[in-house]
């Protein structure tokens, strides 16, 4: 096939009219609140100075780049419905997995920088507007930015060199298993090396995290004052939960088998990790954090529903 012409076909959700408007009803709404309530948390931390901090500022950019990572894929999945195509070009499918990988590897590192930035605050206080002042911030998302973005142009360079000898994906949207499942090259060989990378990447993370943990919650068990504890803990433990969210279902996602074809139960698994973390946590932070909830009754003038 000529890569520079041809079209890809995207999966259908069903030949039911009924159940497909169900499923893009569902991507949707999961759309609308993601984007809904990550720009509650940007608009809280840029319009009221007491969040002007390196957490919030870390946790502004997760947002940003929440929206990022949904917008990617959902809107051209409700056009396709809403003019009844199924088809992506060559070239928008190259864009979407670059960004889309970009987006993703982007939340991996910034959750990882935001589990150091939580041992410093808490393991080394006295240290810690020294260590993590506003050019470390900058420099830190300007590294986060260019290291995924060296990430996903390797990953997308890699995987549209080879010709395809289909043009049919078993997904909704334009991803990497599914790409090198109609490769003409060895399959095998090409789905092992990224799963690799991606287990080596992803484990190494995890482990940093984890390891951060134990001396952050070392350090916190010994605060003599009950209020400090659970101020601490306030601060950590949402961070964690949604760490762990991200991390085990991106692992099910891009570890598993890739299916022959797609499923109702692949499309609730693509759900999982591609857009419910980025709707969770935004909802995870603001239920254990006064100073947003807060925030967000300054700016908008009244309680937000939902936080």
């Amino acid at each position: 096939m000529n890569n520079d012409t041809f079209e890809f076909l995207l999966w259908e959700f069903s030949k039911i009219w009924e159940l497909q408007v169900m499923h893009v009803a569902l991507l949707l709404i999961l759309y609308l609140m993601t984007v809904t309530w990550n720009v509650l948390i940007i608009s809280a931390v840029v319009c009221d100075h007491h969040l002007h901090t390196p957490m919030y500022f870390f946790l502004m950019n997760l947002a940003m780049q929440d929206i990022g990572s949904v917008s990617v894929i959902i809107p051209k999945t409700l056009f396709n419905f809403l003019t009844n195509i199924r088809s992506i070009s060559h070239s928008g499918c190259i864009a979407q997995v670059m960004f889309l990988l970009f987006f993703l590897s982007c939340d991996t590192s910034l959750l990882t920088v935001m589990a150091y930035d939580r041992y410093i605050a808490i393991c080394n206080p006295l240290h810690y507007e020294m260590i993590i002042n506003r050019k470390a911030c900058t420099k830190i998302i300007a590294g986060v930015w260019t290291a995924s973005l060296l990430n996903a142009s390797l990953h997308t360079v890699f995987t549209f060199m080879t010709p395809f000898c289909s043009n049919s994906i078993n997904q909704f949207f334009c991803e990497i298993p599914y790409l090198l499942k109609i490769a003409c090259s060895d399959l095998y060989v090409s789905e092992t090396r990224y799963q690799i990378f991606i287990a080596m990447l992803s484990t190494g993370c995890f482990v940093f995290v984890i390891v951060t943990y134990m001396h952050v919650f070392s350090a916190v068990l010994r605060i003599p004052s009950v209020l400090g504890r659970k101020k601490a803990f306030s601060t950590c433990l949402p961070h964690l939960f949604v760490f762990f969210i991200f991390f085990f279902t991106s692992c099910l996602a891009y570890l598993k088998p890739t299916a022959d074809s797609e499923s109702h139960a692949n499309f609730i698994i693509t759900i999982m990790y591609s857009i419910i973390p980025s709707m969770l946590n935004p909802l995870i932070y603001s239920m254990r954090n006064k100073d947003i909830k807060v925030a967000l009754s300054r700016v908008f003038g009244k309680k937000i529903l939902f936080f």
